[in-house]
């Protein structure tokens, strides 16, 4: 089935966000050591943005024993209202029928996403060429398409309502917080009603929820109108250019995501999903991002894992599980950690390795004695299951570290699959490097 091109616009101004954030950025130098506010258990806090509805259900099937490979479980799955009802009340569910089986059948956990206006529903001009785009008409009429859908899967874990409104090409003429917020309400507290036992989770807003015509976040100006006591989950999506931020040294991720997650908790939202972020191992030409190739790509997703598993979200869902044909953009058929074919990219090997090394749960613990802490160190200390400790770190600048309380570690290097013992008796010296690393004692 066919499906219009994923847009993933490129970030929007860092001046949006001035009076919304502190930016910090006189501390980029200084070192980060996080201490995570709970445990982690990466099956039920890592999932995937999964296209399956681009592919063949033989397609599909690889992608998933692929996934369950890696211990995961989580999909999130896009659903476009034009492509499931392209005239009012003529239904296209024969495919999703059986992808929805086949993922109950296979203990997939997942959340589907509703977005886009059905033809006959659309605000669209006469003649537009993208009529989905726009808002429906009648947001009860959207509420009760999400019931239907609700009721005919029961095995879905959760619903999300629309994605990006945020952004003008998913909410046209411009973005516009109320009018999300009339779509949203009706179609909570009605899927609520049919399926209470169910998560309900706003829109995935681009970024930090940043509105580009209007300017300031969505998210706070939906607080406005009082969408907190809705008791949907709230979510967005971190995208950024680095793992860390936008500008080198700025450490803007780290810093935004605190704060719009401390704002989010304040005002009583039961939960924070970042819905989408990832980064494209395409070759170019460029299209906003910046081109990392295969390795760059696997650097990147476990330098940012590891710092969202620390900071206050209840779920990530990278962006994605496979590659896409060229249906999509030339950047944004290359976000998988599939190929086209089903098989393992570098980013699956070092993500596989990852979880390999830090088991299936992790629990916050002390940042390890230094020495000295130069400045651009990244740092976040777990406990494993089996009680060992372990330590994830990487840094701007190469440089010796010494951790006097530790004589003897295992070092591990996720994106090469490489690991060294160290033994030492007035403790171990382990050398940083830019890309993540994992020491175990």
């Amino acid at each position: 089935m066919l499906h219009r091109t994923l847009t993933l616009l490129p970030a929007v101004s860092l001046s949006l966000l001035m009076g919304a954030f502190s930016t910090g950025c006189s501390a980029a130098a200084e070192p980060v050591l996080l201490k995570a506010p709970r445990e982690v258990v990466w099956q039920d806090f890592l999932g995937v943005n999964a296209h399956f509805l681009w592919f063949s259900p033989e397609q599909y099937k690889v992608q998933i024993s692929r996934l369950q490979a890696l211990g995961l479980q989580w999909v999130r799955v896009d659903l476009h209202w034009d492509r499931h009802e392209p005239s009012e009340g003529k239904y296209r569910l024969g495919e999703l029928d059986e992808l929805v089986e086949d993922m109950r059948k296979q203990r997939l956990k997942s959340m589907l996403y509703l977005v886009g206006s059905a033809p006959h529903i659309t605000t669209a001009p006469a003649g537009s060429p993208v009529p989905d785009q726009y808002p429906p008409r009648d947001p009860n009429v959207f509420a009760q398409r999400m019931v239907m859908l609700a009721k005919r899967y029961p095995s879905v874990n959760a619903w999300q309502i629309w994605n990006e409104p945020n952004l003008p090409a998913f909410w046209r003429p411009n973005e516009d917080a109320e009018g999300y917020a009339r779509l949203l309400y009706p179609a909570v507290k009605a899927l609520q009603k049919a399926v209470p036992d169910k998560p309900v989770v706003m829109a995935g807003m681009a970024y930090y929820s940043q509105m580009p015509v209007k300017g300031g976040l969505m998210l706070e100006k939906l607080g406005q109108f009082g969408v907190q006591n809705l008791g949907a989950i709230a979510a967005y999506h971190p995208y950024s250019q680095q793992p860390e931020s936008d500008e080198p040294g700025d450490n803007d991720f780290i810093l935004r995501s605190q704060q719009l997650n401390k704002m989010l908790r304040g005002a009583g939202l039961p939960g924070i999903w970042a819905t989408e972020w990832g980064w494209s191992s395409y070759a170019g030409p460029k299209e906003h991002q910046d081109i990392i190739g295969d390795e760059g790509q696997a650097d990147y997703v476990l330098r940012r894992l590891a710092l969202m598993s620390a900071l206050d979200y209840d779920k990530a869902f990278l962006f994605a599980l496979s590659d896409l044909d060229s249906r999509a953009g030339v950047r944004d058929q290359h976000y998988g950690l599939l190929d086209l074919q089903g098989k393992p990219k570098p980013v699956y090997l070092a993500l596989q390795r990852f979880l390999q090394i830090t088991g299936p749960r992790l629990q916050p613990a002390e940042a390890p004695q230094l020495s000295k802490i130069p400045k651009g160190l990244y740092g976040i200390a777990w406990r494993r299951a089996d009680g060992k400790n372990i330590w994830l770190f990487w840094a701007s600048k190469d440089s010796a570290l010494h951790l006097p309380r530790v004589t003897s570690a295992e070092l591990h290097d996720p994106l090469s699959g490489t690991q060294q013992i160290l033994k030492t008796a007035d403790g171990v010296r382990p050398q940083t490097a830019k890309h993540l690393q994992v020491l175990v004692w």
